[in-house]
């Protein structure tokens, strides 16, 4: 979904209030389809990574995470996602990690696609909402900088459903610095669901010290990316928000360039748009690269193997 999350989604408002009661319709849909769709169970263990807050939670570097963990415990993982035109960036940025990786308009496909390949364990990537299949793992994801924002679902907030529905989750993985509070919400929702902290560890940002840079980003949440640069010491001078999966036009992109330049800036940007910068022919954007961390990682291995 291309969108830029709007400001009123971080708190309660006049705006979110008044549109409070269009949050029946996302409840009563999520209702339905719980009614309405039969679910299809694979032939073998099938691990969902989603979310509820829209946009930015960290899915597609876990469900890589996972797939690392698995293939060195000697399964056969693959990964399966969605297909979206509108995100094929994170289609190739999949494709450049993992080996065993399918995507298709229907999740059931992609499923029966990795089963043909001799696949022993699906790693879903996003789907949470989807009711349409069984899943016998779930991990929902949380970033720190945002959490569940004003707490409101789509219009007024920034949620794809309500939080009580974490009962349903196996596990939670929260990015970036811990939250004591949060962690006692999920558990008063949930007793049982194991709650990890996870972080990003940047990649190749020796030649970018000592510059000044003009960072931008077309992700779910690009403040992230902005404030993980000048965690990692990076002179982050300016920085540029685009929508989620945006598909930047070659003018824009010849703008940036003589932006940084004519200030004497470093321009760079997410691997991700990178690889949606690739496609559109500008092969020479820096780009930094992270690897997902997860802290007590010896005993999230423990829980996920005991679940499957």
């Amino acid at each position: 979904m291309k969108i830029k999350k709007p400001k009123f989604w971080n708190d309660i408002n006049f705006l979110s209030i008044c549109l409070f009661p269009l949050c029946l319709i996302t409840i009563i849909f999520n209702i339905l389809k719980t009614y309405f769709i039969t679910g299809f169970r694979s032939n073998i263990p099938v691990i969902c990574v989603g979310n509820i807050f829209i946009g930015g939670t960290g899915k597609t570097p876990l469900s890589i995470y996972i797939y690392n963990l698995l293939k060195k415990r000697r399964f056969r993982p693959a990964i399966i996602r969605k297909y979206y035109n509108s995100h094929m960036d994170e289609i190739s940025f999949t494709k450049s990690k993992v080996k065993q990786f399918f995507y298709n308009k229907k999740r059931t496909l992609s499923i029966s696609t990795a089963e043909s390949k001799k696949s022993n364990v699906i790693i879903m990537d996003d789907g949470l909402q989807d009711v349409s299949i069984i899943k016998d793992l779930n991990i929902i994801c949380f970033n720190s900088s945002d959490l569940i924002g004003n707490g409101f679902l789509l219009p007024a907030g920034p949620l794809r459903e309500r939080l009580i529905n974490i009962k349903n989750c196996h596990i939670a993985v929260i990015n970036g610095k811990r939250n004591i509070a949060f962690e006692k919400k999920l558990k008063s929702i949930s007793n049982n669901i194991e709650i990890y902290q996870s972080k990003y560890v940047v990649n190749g940002l020796k030649k970018f010290r000592g510059k000044k840079i003009l960072a931008f980003a077309g992700i779910g949440s690009p403040e992230n990316f902005f404030s993980l640069l000048r965690e990692n010491g990076l002179k982050v001078k300016k920085e540029i928000s685009f929508p989620d999966h945006y598909n930047y036009t070659k003018k824009e992109i010849e703008n940036l360039i003589y932006k940084a330049k004519e200030e004497n800036l470093t321009l760079l940007t997410t691997e991700k748009d990178f690889f949606r910068l690739k496609r559109s022919g500008f092969r020479k954007i820096n780009y930094v690269s992270v690897n997902l961390k997860i802290l007590n990682d010896k005993n999230f291995e423990k829980v996920l193997l005991k679940n499957l």
